[in-house]
């Protein structure tokens, strides 16, 4: 799956938002979740939550929380709370929002929080049955204005990696500068996000062995299409006669990642430029 916890790239910004009643006019108040104190505790999953945040604030909990992700900022922040029942990937997507919203996971409380993970758009982590994570959702400010908006928040069990199955034809080519062109088919249903394939191909000359690689991203829409790799070897040039192919290919959800390979001997033929 692969998803590994993101770093924001810069430093925190702390912005404090005062909600004020003054000469009969009221202004809106802050979420009741604005504080972790008051953090909304989540019974059971999927959840979801409109939120209006743009009364929301920034304390003292949430910088600390981000001195281990990194966010630009973390204006407009609330809290949320769930304790995992299973062993399962989770994710808090929050990329429908009005705003650029972002999230921390943490183990833990104030004064000593472990971070899980953190990530604009939507974040996944693995959970652990009985484990308690706090969820920080935010505004990073990428877009360099206002506080806050619309927080649309999902938090659900991760959807299963995405399947992918991968083909290699059984004649490859080589060209007249001796590298070799292997193809196949590939197979990936639509909920990947990104997806790649990559062939490495060996041919034994006496005893010589000619390597090299090659790497082509893919296309997942649930149809079969056909890819293609031109690999030039690392240590001299291919030739006619057969060579061992080992080819990866690799869909990646949000959470976790599909992978298919297929291991075969392919013949080189031809002499095509």
């Amino acid at each position: 799956m692969r998803l590994a916890r993101l770093r924001y790239a810069a430093v925190a910004a702390l912005v404090i938002a005062t909600v004020v009643n003054a000469g009969g006019s009221a202004y809106a108040a802050a979420p009741s979740n604005d504080t972790y104190p008051g953090r909304v505790v989540i019974g059971a999953l999927p959840y979801s939550a409109t939120v209006d945040t743009t009364e929301a604030t920034t304390d003292a909990d949430d910088a600390e929380l981000n001195a281990n992700c990194g966010a630009p900022a973390t204006d407009a922040s609330v809290w949320y709370q769930l304790t995992a029942t299973t062993d399962s990937g989770l994710v808090a997507d929050m990329s429908t929002s009005s705003y650029p919203a972002g999230a921390i996971v943490a183990t833990g409380a104030p004064g000593a929080w472990n971070v899980v993970a953190c990530a604009p758009g939507a974040v996944g982590w693995s959970a652990i049955a009985g484990e308690t994570y706090t969820i920080l959702v935010f505004d990073d400010q990428s877009d360099g204005a206002g506080n806050g908006g619309t927080l649309n928040l999902t938090i659900d069990v991760a959807p299963p990696p995405p399947s992918i199955d991968v083909t290699v034809d059984p004649t490859a080519r080589f060209t007249r500068t001796g590298s070799a062109i292997v193809t196949g088919t590939v197979t990936c249903d639509s909920t990947a996000v990104f997806a790649f394939l990559d062939t490495q191909l060996s041919q034994t000359v006496g005893r010589f062995v000619v390597r090299g690689f090659s790497t082509t991203d893919i296309t997942c829409d649930g149809t079969t299409r056909p890819w293609s790799v031109e690999i030039t070897a690392d240590n001299g040039t291919f030739a006619g006669g057969k060579a061992a192919s080992v080819t990866f290919a690799v869909a990646c959800g949000t959470f976790e990642c599909g992978v298919d390979f297929e291991e075969r001997v392919v013949r080189l033929t031809g002499q095509k430029g």
